[in-house]
């Protein structure tokens, strides 16, 4: 009668799983062999291959992706039900099946053809665009009757990768600045990481009011397609200062009023961050324990953007990398009115002339004058003053209530609504902004609809797409009125007398919104716009002093943090002093 012996176990005094290094039998023939990583969910495809074309224990190409095919999901053309597979459930990389011949110059092409399930992802015929799996309305390619991917705009889903790539651009955007040499990245940080972030901040201080507002031209909001008003050219001046030569800042800045000193136009362009698509960067200035962000002139911040967040953004010509000094120097092209420089341009010219026009400078009812007057006005000026009060705020950024984090920020107001308040006290304050149309049939359009046809019985359509395509510029907007503390936000409708003419518009309509009503419309969360400037401004304050640069990504949404060197970004100004002070000895 047969016995059976039990063979002598060795435990493991480490406490894991299998055999211990200590202990292991001499007669134990795999011990270098690794383990292949595993997961509970692997499922077992097949153990042998008796479809083996090749006869020598081998599997051909197409055995080798039959087998893996089918050690993931069972069938080809079947995927998990549950998604991607899961970690450990392909095959491991040191268990792959590696072939003993060379035969890299040497590929093979399955012509065997696939089962699809009708209306599957590649069905072709009438109805395969509409009726497939994955034709959706979010596609990045207009479906066709025969076409074989679905959908509007966006990404794909489930298409063919690489499919019609020649007809998508391609282009890679170049960085608003030349990132040189000597700069230091200190930090790096996705936008989905900004994302995360939120900061809860407090009702802030007023430190005061400067400027002269007038009245918002109520007959503006009578204006619709039917009876358009022309866009006029009106010279009025307004200023943009960054926040180093605001000599109220320097005055705010003396008395140690706060650490962060920025303006509403960078605060919000940093707030916004992660809906960026567009490159722009930020200068920051640590003197000391105080931090100032200032803007470069004629900078991102100066222009305004036009369809920035559409699937297909309008491009520019392609110009020589400033970052690739080996870049031979392109033939420029001829420009377009539509390009993403040319259209900046005239939405920046819109917004101002917009602003300008519609504001009643002849009482009544009467101007206002704020607390004092404008700072950047001199008695040397000629020209008449635009509608603009700057208010001076201060938030509070800290954490806890000992801590002292206080951003104090400049503010722009640049209307105040008659029968609404007293401007002074800061009721009824507006803000003024202009959307424009220039070509639904353009490349960059983003499926914009015909405003002339669409503005007045499909409004909602209209705004929804304004939405999606300018998403990032929309938010800005509503962070700076709120951070002015506006009760309202104008928003006029323009478009051009002429698709192929960029220098006449006329005025469609307009619409009246509520800041904080309009933030809850687009999604925009100022506690995680807070949090994402109390981040940058922990990163700089562990810096010691000097100048650093954050600069966005030109095609990834990525920002990074640069040390540069103090006299960055004043050699052109340097080079405008002889001349400037020439012109003022001929002066006097």
């Amino acid at each position: 009668m047969s016995s059976f012996t039990l063979p002598p176990i060795n435990d493991n005094p480490e406490g894991g799983w299998g055999p211990s290094a200590s202990n292991l039998p001499p007669n134990f023939k795999f011990k270098d062999i690794p383990y292949a990583p595993y997961s509970k969910s692997d499922k077992l495809g097949r153990f042998a291959d008796w479809n083996d074309i090749s006869g020598d224990n081998r599997q051909s190409n197409y055995g080798a992706a039959s087998a893996q095919a089918n050690a993931r999901g069972g069938v080809t053309g079947r995927g998990r039900r549950d998604g991607q597979p899961a970690f450990g459930s392909g095959t491991a990389s040191a268990f792959a099946y590696i072939h003993v011949e060379d035969e890299s110059s040497f590929s093979l092409v399955d012509t065997k053809t696939s089962t699809v399930r009708r209306g599957g992802i590649l069905s072709r015929g009438r109805g395969g665009a509409r009726g497939g799996g994955y034709a959706n309305r979010g596609g990045a390619q207009r479906g066709g009757r025969s076409g074989t991917t679905g959908g509007r705009g966006g990404a794909q889903r489930g298409g063919r990768r690489g499919w019609r790539d020649w007809e998508k651009s391609n282009r890679n955007r170049e960085s608003s600045v030349a990132i040189s040499p000597e700069w230091q990245m200190l930090e790096e940080i996705e936008f989905h990481r900004l994302a995360k972030l939120r900061l809860e901040v407090d009702e802030p201080e007023d430190l005061g009011s400067y400027g002269r507002l007038f009245a918002w031209d109520k007959s503006y909001d009578r204006i619709n397609t039917r009876n358009e008003k022309p866009l006029q050219l009106v010279d009025r001046i307004k200023y943009n200062t960054t926040t180093s030569d605001d000599p109220v800042i320097h005055e705010l800045a003396a008395k140690d009023t706060a650490t962060i000193y920025t303006t509403d136009v960078i605060l919000a362009g940093l707030m916004c961050a992660p809906r960026s698509v567009y490159p722009w960067d930020i200068v920051i200035v640590r003197e000391g324990n105080k931090l100032f962000f200032d803007k470069r002139d004629g900078g991102p911040f100066d222009t305004v953007t036009v369809n920035e967040n559409a699937a297909d953004p309008p491009q520019d010509p392609s110009t020589v990398n400033p970052n690739n000094p080996n870049e031979k120097i392109a033939v420029p092209e001829t420009p377009s009115i539509n390009s993403a420089t040319s259209l900046s341009l005239e939405a920046t010219y819109i917004n101002q002339n917009f602003h300008f026009q519609s504001v009643v400078e002849t009482p009544p009812p009467p101007a206002v004058d704020l607390e004092k007057a404008n700072p950047f006005y001199g008695p040397d000026e000629t020209e008449p003053l635009a509608s603009c009060g700057y208010r001076y705020r201060v938030f509070d950024l800290g954490v806890t209530e000992d801590e002292d984090m206080r951003i104090c920020v400049r503010t722009e107001v640049d209307a105040y609504s008659a029968g609404q308040g007293n401007p002074l006290h800061g009721q009824g304050l507006v803000t003024i902004r202009a959307l424009n149309e220039f070509d639904p049939r353009a490349p960059g359009a983003g499926g914009a609809l015909d405003w002339r046809t669409k503005l007045d019985s499909q409004r909602g359509a209209v705004v929804a797409t304004e939405m999606k395509n300018n998403s990032c510029k929309l938010a800005k907007w509503t962070v700076q009125s709120v951070l002015a503390g506006a009760d309202l936000l104008k928003i006029g409708y323009i478009s051009r007398v002429n698709p192929r003419d960029n220098t006449r518009h006329v005025i469609l309509s307009t619409q009246t919104t509520r800041p904080t009503e309009f933030a809850a419309q687009l999604n925009v969360s100022l506690a995680n716009g807070w949090g994402i400037v109390r981040t940058v401004a922990d990163l700089c304050m562990k810096q010691p002093e000097g100048k650093y640069v954050l600069v966005k990504d030109p095609n990834r949404p990525v920002i990074r943090l640069y040390a540069v060197p103090m006299n960055a970004f004043t050699a052109e100004e340097e080079e405008e002093g002889p001349y400037d002070n020439e012109e003022t000895e001929d002066a006097a």
